[in-house]
């Protein structure tokens, strides 16, 4: 069992008055500059800090090799840890799972083993070989209190433990391989824990990941959907359900989803086809995955309150209870409510969700069923502009106008279910599986602006579509442990697929004309749909996977294979009578070879080769090979790097390049002769660099070229939509001066980005800078913490981005948010 990952509160003390927010601004921003450059101090500071107090915490550590036990130990009890590994070599741990304090901990780690722990004069602990005698064989032998240990490690409910600082954790969950420590990882890995959701005050996916240097929302936060680039590729612009549920797709919601039933959001950065299976929407840049809330170990009641000057007004309870003989039996509620005026004018928004996620712990069977209905209606929603023939991108306007009529709409329901179930037949063997699924049903009435001219008049023809989307999922396998010799396999197989029907009526209004810089309301439209919602494609993604881990050398080298075998059909139908108009089948293998060695203590070198998989085409009628049915294409990522631990902070280089193929037409004949070539280098970092100051962020440069196209003028152009440098910084201090009080300072910085595949018109770089504050303190008795966030803080003017087919988005204006939450 995984207990909240929340920061516990502090003793109640008398509310201080906070600093203006001018000072707060410039002690966030001079402690990133100060951290860069004490970075190697504060790192020192930390390794000499003292053990933690002996609060009780929850460790789950799988058998395997002392080292690293003790290392894992080390990271969830915040304690630093001494041995020589040459003594430990060969030396195995039995594991531990369980609540205890570190000291008890320690001791349990180390039974049987030889070995003992010897406190240190300037703090942590020192393993040696153990002095003391063993008994002899008449000797009364001390019976220990029973530890319980997993048969796998990978199962559903304990998760990566958390960073230093627990902005982030230590690992996620990679696909079918299961869960995997950061550092064991041979992957670009980033998984924000929901300490960190809740403290960022977010409330969509895209308010999390936009913190990663190596993503960029392509989408505005009042469009009707998230959409994302990932190392430069596109992800979520096909509305079809791109985001992961606890490992599979097919069950998230389709177009936006909400972080109130979120307990981790991770990012696995790269092509995932073997890891995931192929995407429904064949995005190939990453994968974002949602870790559902489980109930913890301890009972939650928990309620926030927000609110903005802008009349935007929310709840949102997070109930959790465990029940039954050894509290075997869990429940675990999110349901929260926000309605009210947006920041954008004349949009107004309501949200709804309701999450019930339950949960079977037995010692060898575990089981989960998680049921989410999420609501959403935007009136107004923005949308992003198209620039007409020949126009130039004019300069953003303020962030709150808003072309969109007031009687433009979007309404949106999705209802998603999965079960999911594990059985560990023997400490070797697991056996798993799941299904699920979900349904979305759209009404929408609005339009795509298009740019006429210089002065930022537009021209919008409003369109009513109704959308009705069913997904299914399932999947089954098994996870094996074993040993050949000096060589540890952990072998996973796994069978699944995934099913969609799309269904899709529209109409279009009348055109309506505005203005950038100074929108005007248009009379109504009833814009009317004829009949029911037809089908308009049946879509199966079905696969078979099979992977193994080596480990070897105490797990300082690890190597891992895989390969799957991925089938693609759809059908697709003429919506006015049915017929089938065009059918495709095609299947293509996927490999991985990823590859990690640890050659010090804290520090990893990674490499992997990982494919992707995109829906193939179907040669148009305009081409002389009309109907032509191609196979997927399939992009290839190279990526090195390196891990390295430093004090409390994780971060990780990393050097990838990934193309991808397309089609395209050249004279009459339709081919896959296309291709773009994305080639990056990243850092980031995560943690807690010294006691009270957290850092999250980093840099990504990157060169996107269009190294195979059918026109002289495309031909070695920068990718639409993808800026060359990216950077976040973004820092959080415990204010010595203010008990209770931490000051939050974040800086994004994005630089240009082209419009068209020639390269002639692109929207200029930009820099936004977030401040805040939060105050943790207790009022009647209750934990309260009171949380205060100025987004966008200057008031910037800027295209925040370019969509894959070149529409302009809108950045977001000066926005405060404001929440209260109370345990009860």
């Amino acid at each position: 069992m995984n207990t909240p990952s929340s920061v516990p509160a502090l003793p109640a003390r008398p509310l201080p008055p906070l600093t203006a927010l001018s000072a707060a601004l410039r002690i966030a921003l001079l402690g990133l500059t100060l951290t860069t450059t004490a970075l190697p101090q504060l790192a020192q500071a930390q390794e000499a800090a003292a053990p933690a107090a002996a609060g009780v915490l929850h460790f789950s550590l799988p058998a395997g090799p002392l080292a690293t036990a003790l290392d894992r130990y080390a990271r969830i009890a915040g304690i630093n840890v001494s041995y020589e590994a040459e003594q430990l070599a060969g030396v195995r741990s039995r594991g531990l799972e369980g609540d205890y304090t570190a000291d008890a901990a320690l001791r349990a780690l180390l039974a049987d083993t030889g070995f003992e722990a010897v406190a240190r004069g300037e703090g942590g602990y020192t393993v040696r070989r153990s002095t003391a005698p063993r008994p002899s064989a008449n000797a009364e032998v001390p019976v220990l209190d029973a530890v319980r240990v997993r048969a796998d490690a990978e199962s559903l409910h304990p998760l990566p433990a958390l960073q230093a600082g627990g902005q982030m954790a230590r690992g996620g969950r990679l696909g079918m391989l299961g869960n995997a420590d950061v550092m064991d990882a041979p992957f670009s890995v980033s998984s924000y824990s929901v300490g960190m959701i809740e403290d960022r005050q977010a409330l969509s996916v895209a308010d999390v990941v936009g913190n990663d240097p190596s993503i960029r929302i392509s989408g505005h936060p009042g469009d009707i959907l998230d959409t994302f680039f990932i190392r430069g590729f596109p992800i979520g612009d096909q509305n079809a359900g791109e985001i992961a549920f606890d490992g599979v797709h097919g069950v998230a919601p389709n177009y936006r989803v909400l972080v109130d039933y979120a307990e981790r959001v991770e990012v696995i950065k790269g092509p995932t086809a073997l890891l995931y299976g192929m995407s429904p929407a064949s995005s190939v840049g990453g994968t974002i995955n949602i870790v559902p809330k489980r109930a913890g170990a301890d009972d939650l009641t928990r309620f926030t309150a927000s609110a903005s000057p802008n009349a935007q007004y929310g709840g949102h309870l997070d109930l959790s209870r465990r029940f039954g003989p050894d509290r075997r039996l869990g429940l675990r509620f999110n349901g929260s409510v926000r309605d009210g005026d947006t920041g954008i004018d004349k949009q107004s928004r309501a949200a709804t969700v309701g999450a019930l996620a339950l949960d079977y712990s037995g010692d060898r069977l575990r089981a989960t069923l998680d049921i989410v209905d999420q609501r959403e209606d935007i009136d107004a929603p923005s949308r992003r502009p198209f620039l007409g023939a020949g126009v130039a991108v004019p300069s953003a306007p303020d962030g709150r106008r808003n072309v969109s009529q007031r009687w433009e709409r979007f309404e949106t329901e999705d209802q998603s279910v999965l079960a999911r179930v594990e059985y560990a037949a023997s400490e070797q063997l697991t056996l798993f599986a799941s299904v699920g699924g979900g349904r979305t049903r759209v009404d929408r009435l609005f339009g795509n602006p298009t740019v006429l001219n210089a002065a930022g008049d537009t021209s919008t023809v409003p369109q009513r579509f109704r959308f009705d989307v069913n997904r299914s999922t399932a999947e089954a396998g098994l996870r094996a442990r074993f040993e050949t010799g000096p060589v540890r396999h952990a072998v996973s197989a796994q069978v699944s697929t995934y099913r969609d029907r799309l269904g899709r009526i529209s109409a279009n209004g009348t055109a309506v004309l505005s203005n950038l810089y100074a929108p005007f309301n248009s009379p109504a439209q009833d814009v009317q749909l004829a009949g029911d919602v037809p089908r308009v494609s049946d879509t199966e993604l079905s696969g078979v996977a099979l992977s193994d881990t080596l480990s070897m050398y105490d797990e300082r080298l690890q190597l891992t294979l895989g390969v799957r075998r991925q089938r693609v059909e759809t059908d697709n139908f003429n919506p006015l009578n049915g017929a089938l108009t065009t059918a495709y089948d095609e299947s293509a293998l996927t490999p991985l070879v990823g590859i990690v060695v640890k050659p010090w203590q804290r520090v990893a070198l990674y490499a992997n080769h990982i494919q992707g998989l995109s829906r193939g085409d179907i040669a148009p009628p305009s081409a002389s090979n009309a109907g032509e049915v191609f196979a997927p294409y399939k992009a290839r990522q190279n990526e090195v790097g390196v891990k390295a631990e430093i004090g409390g902070v994780i971060a990780t280089l990393s050097a990838f390049q990934i193309t991808k193929p397309s089609g395209q037409l050249t004279g009459t004949v339709f081919a896959v002769d296309g291709e773009q070539r994305n080639r990056g280098v990243e850092l980031a970092l995560s943690g807690e660099a010294a006691p009270g100051l957290r850092l999250l962020g980093g840099v990504t440069l990157l060169d996107a070229d269009l190294t195979q196209t059918n026109s002289a003028a495309t031909l070695g152009r920068t990718a639409v939509g993808v800026p060359s440098l990216m950077a976040n910084l973004g820092a959080e201090w415990d204010a010595t001066f203010l008990p209770g009080v931490t000051l939050t300072g974040n800086v994004v910085h994005t630089g240009s980005q082209y419009v068209d595949r020639a390269n002639t018109l692109r929207v200029p770089n930009w820099t936004t800078v977030d401040v805040g504050a939060r105050y943790r303190t207790t009022v009647a008795g209750r934990a309260t913490v009171f949380r205060a966030q100025l987004r966008n803080a200057f008031d910037r003017n800027y295209w925040a981005g370019v969509s894959q087919y070149g529409s302009l988005v809108q950045g977001a204006p000066r926005t405060l948010l404001l929440s209260a939450t109370v345990d009860f």
